[in-house]
């Protein structure tokens, strides 16, 4: 068509080329024309509406059009299961006659119907035997090798269910004129497969005298496709017969069979011979199957490539099936084959553009890259093969091309198969960590999203595989992997792939197991929180919500965590931009989750509830749906004046609420909360689960408090541990008593100062071992702590009950200035994004008086700070 011209031009030339633009349109729309129905056509097709299904599938399987008789075959499982009986009195004699004339379309149909209504169970097997069997028997050798396929394939579903008198009779005595050499080709290799199938129906007996002269017969068939066909069957028929007569009757078989002169027979010998390699004693793998292997491999590189994909594709289930057998020599000789195979191809690499390549020679390196992807496959038998220990010596180079080949398919199998190569490493998986920057920064997203599948796991074991000897070299190289993990991610957020990006940023939740809080905070934390504001992919948002939220549930540093949550309310939470404040309630719900009860209370409550005089419908709609949610967080008595609060606003939308379905949904909302019933401070037989995994998540926040403290003054005392190890060493050689420490301990941490060098030692040393001890046993110290604090808050007249006492001590350290506040001024606009903020100093003076051993302090800061009336 020509191109529209600038401006409306009226000429006779543009007239004229108007003109032939409608031409083209008519020839165009020809056949559209042509393609309609005439009303004679349509008449014909048209049925009466008073018919019944049955009736109706009479009349278009006698008179009817080809396409309505295909629409009655493809119903056919339908109306068997309405009504059997008439479906195979009156309806299948029909099938029958017209699938003598069908077309290809028909027989099709006819097949996958046919095998529907065995899976479906809608006739007993009996029933199906006498009505569907012949049918099925009669097409089995079509013209049509699709149609023909599609009936063996139902041929051989019905053979796992049919009996064995059924199968003999009807199927494996035909066999025997079927498989002569006066048949078809398409006869003989459906005959194969029959027998393949027929093998596991029969007893070993039966096999050896009905089955076996058959299958001898096909393997020595004229036809190259016949015997490779029968060839392929070798490995169903062993099983069927047993070790014994394998040996005695299949091995031979094969062995001939791995010599013929055609290249499709031999391969499909030689895949046979793998996969029955556990069948064969140590004698016949040794003597008579490792030479054959031995010389296929000599032969492949002469052979056609397909024998090298093949062999590529076998050769760690080779490996492993000969593993014990093989002398040093043919050891490394199948190691070199190996590493020749992996890097096959990528001597020929000369940079030409693939337009310039002739065609050949660029199927050949098709076939080369599926070579190197097969040995990419088995790269984790490979490990095996060579034992891990020897990895840098024998395979790291190997592993080093594969992750760097140019064709995408061998990077992204490497990638699938990373893990388990971390896996069998174990101690020396840092060997491969520049191996797994690499994969992290390809090009690539189909390898980054290879790789991330299982990304937690390898990172898990780059943190915590390694021996002692090299963890600076762990460490160094977790450092070096943080790059690699952001440009990952930035890399996925540029492009389109958004389930990349989703999964990526779900993996990087386990990162806090082996990254510190700083690492996270200044490399991950700032970019996860962009996403958050800025993306335009609902789950990818959410994805980030939530892996912000576990990077805030296990961030040591109380400072940090502060600016986090004052960035989620103020950003999100009183954003301008209704989206950000709906990603708000997302990440609070997210939190009522992940945290304690208490925590979401502190933090949360008041800017959530806050959200109900929102201007945008939305908004308070979903804010409503999380309601149920945040009421459950609430604990009575403890938070009474919360749950007045809550109330309030519910009332408030309940009365003011003018949008009709923000209003349905609030009815619905207030009779859900009316039916809650509400957690006490003391446990509940009902909830006794749910309070004791709150309890929990209330300890282990309270000891990320108290570890805080314990790591600044383990960083303090890591200058003196070797003059501590001296002085250990010391008392030792005078056989001073171990159990005199302990008792010096409270002692000297009575007094201000100790005059005694040893008892100064003594302090410096059990506060390093407490905070050794605190990391590794973290909740079995915490217990003893939150048992004197609650004994201590019970003598000052709070609630002896253990839910009681671990809520006061968790108050009295974080929450008492947020109680006071809410209690008193509840604010209408949470403008001090941190409401205990102002009490920071306060709190940090409990951290630290409670990591000492004299408890006294702590219990008068937990008289002196109940909450305001």
């Amino acid at each position: 068509m020509h191109p529209p011209p600038a401006a409306m031009d009226f000429s006779h030339n543009s007239l004229f080329g108007y003109m032939e633009d409608l031409q083209e349109l008519t020839i165009i729309e020809r056949p559209v024309r042509r393609s309609l129905k005439t009303p004679e056509e349509i008449e014909r097709l048209t049925v009466d509406e008073d018919l019944s299904d049955m009736d109706r599938a009479v009349y278009l399987l006698s008179s009817g059009q080809d396409i309505q008789g295909t629409s009655v075959i493809a119903n056919l499982p339908v109306l068997m299961r309405q009504n059997p009986s008439e479906t195979l009195r009156r309806v299948l004699p029909k099938v029958r006659e017209v699938l003598h004339v069908a077309s290809v379309e028909m027989q099709l149909t006819a097949a996958v119907s046919f095998l529907n209504i065995l899976q479906e169970d809608s006739v007993s097997v009996s029933t199906y035997a006498h009505s569907f069997l012949q049918v099925i028997l009669l097409h089995l050798e079509h013209r049509d090798i699709g149609v023909s396929n599609a009936w063996l394939e139902t041929l051989l579903s019905a053979v796992e269910v049919l009996p064995r008198e059924t199968l003999r009779h009807e199927i494996l005595n035909p066999l025997v004129s079927k498989a002569q050499l006066s048949q078809t080709v398409q006869s003989r290799l459906v005959n194969c497969k029959i027998l393949g199938k027929l093998t596991n129906k029969f007893d070993a007996h039966s096999i050896k005298r009905e089955i076996l002269p058959l299958v001898k017969s096909l393997c020595q068939d004229v036809e190259y496709e016949v015997r490779s066909c029968m060839c392929r069957q070798l490995e169903n028929i062993a099983q069927g017969i047993g070790a014994e007569l394998t040996k005695s009757v299949v091995l031979p078989e094969l062995i001939e069979l791995s010599r013929d002169e055609s290249t499709s027979v031999r391969l499909a010998a030689f895949e046979t011979l793998v996969n029955l390699l556990a069948m064969f004693d140590a004698d016949d793998r040794s003597q008579t199957i490792l030479p054959l292997v031995k010389s296929f491999c000599e032969k492949s590189f002469k052979a056609d490539e397909s024998i090298l994909i093949s062999l590529s594709f076998h050769l760690g289930k080779l490996c492993h099936g000969l593993y014990g057998i093989f002398t040093p020599d043919q050891h490394l000789r199948f190691l070199e084959f190996y590493k020749k195979l992996c890097t096959l191809g990528l001597q020929q690499e000369n940079g030409h553009n693939e337009n310039q390549i002739p065609p050949p020679i660029l199927e050949q390196e098709k076939k080369y890259t599926s070579v190197r992807k097969n040995c990419a496959y088995n790269f984790p038998a490979m490990v095996v093969f060579v034992d891990p220990k020897n990895f840098h010596m024998e395979l790291y180079s190997t592993f080093f091309c594969l992750c760097h080949d140019p064709e995408v398919p061998v990077r992204y199998t490497i990638a699938i198969c990373f893990y388990e190569v971390s896996k069998l490493l174990n101690s020396g998986v840092y060997l491969i960590h520049k191996e797994l920057i690499t994969l992290l920064q390809d090009e690539s997203l189909e390898v980054l999203d290879a790789l991330i599948d299982h990304l937690p796991e390898i990172l898990e074991l780059m943190a915590t595989g390694g021996e002692s000897s090299v963890q600076e070299n762990k460490l160094s190289s977790l450092s070096d992997l943080i790059p690699a993990l952001t440009a990952a991610e930035q890399r996925a957020a540029a492009s389109l792939k958004w389930r990349t990006h989703e999964k990526l940023l779900q993996k990087y939740a386990c990162l806090p197991h082996v990254m510190s809080s700083d690492q996270i905070y200044y490399h991950f934390l700032q970019r996860i929180f962009t996403i958050m504001m800025t993306n335009n992919v609902l789950p990818v948002q959410r994805a980030a919500s939530r892996t912000l939220c576990i990077f805030l549930r296990y961030n040591r540093k109380q400072e940090q965590r502060h600016e986090v949550i004052q960035k989620l309310i103020e950003q999100l939470g009183q954003g301008k931009s209704y989206w950000n404040r709906l990603r708000f309630l997302d990440t609070c719900e997210f939190i009522i989750e992940i945290f304690s009860k208490s925590f979401f209370c502190k933090y949360f409550f008041l800017p959530v509830i806050e959200l109900t005089h929102d201007p945008v419908a939305n908004v308070r709609m979903k804010l409503c749906y999380l309601l149920p949610k945040v009421k459950s967080t609430l604990k009575i008595p403890t938070d009474k004046h919360l749950l007045q609060q809550l109330e309030m606003c519910v009332r408030k939308l309940l009365c003011q609420e003018k949008d009709k379905d923000v209003l349905a949904i609030v009815k619905r909302t207030v009779l859900e909360l009316d039916r809650m019933e509400m957690s006490m401070d003391a446990f509940q037989k009902k909830y006794y689960e749910k309070d004791l995994l709150d309890q929990e998540k209330e300890r282990e926040e309270l000891l990320f408090l108290e570890m805080e403290q314990l790591e600044k003054e383990k960083h303090q005392n890591d200058g003196r541990a070797s003059s501590d190890k001296i002085f250990e060493k010391k008392r030792r050689d005078m056989k001073t008593p171990t159990q005199s420490l302990p008792k010096s301990i409270p002692i000297s941490v009575a007094g201000p100062s100790s005059s005694t060098p040893s008892t100064s030692k003594e302090i410096k040393k059990s506060k390093l071992i407490r905070s050794q001890s605190f990391n590794s046993q973290a909740f079995h110290a915490k217990y003893g702590n939150l048992d004197k604090c609650a004994s201590k808050s019970s003598a000052a007249g709070h609630s002896p009950t253990v839910s009681g006492l671990v809520k006061t001590a968790v108050l009295s350290l974080t929450d008492d200035s947020f109680r006071t506040r809410s209690a008193s001024s509840a604010p209408a606009s949470f403008s001090p994004p941190l409401p205990s903020t102002s009490r920071g100093a306060g709190n940090s003076a409990d951290v630290k008086s409670s990591s000492g051993k004299d408890v006294q302090p702590r219990k008068a800061t937990l008289k002196s700070r109940k909450p305001n009336p």
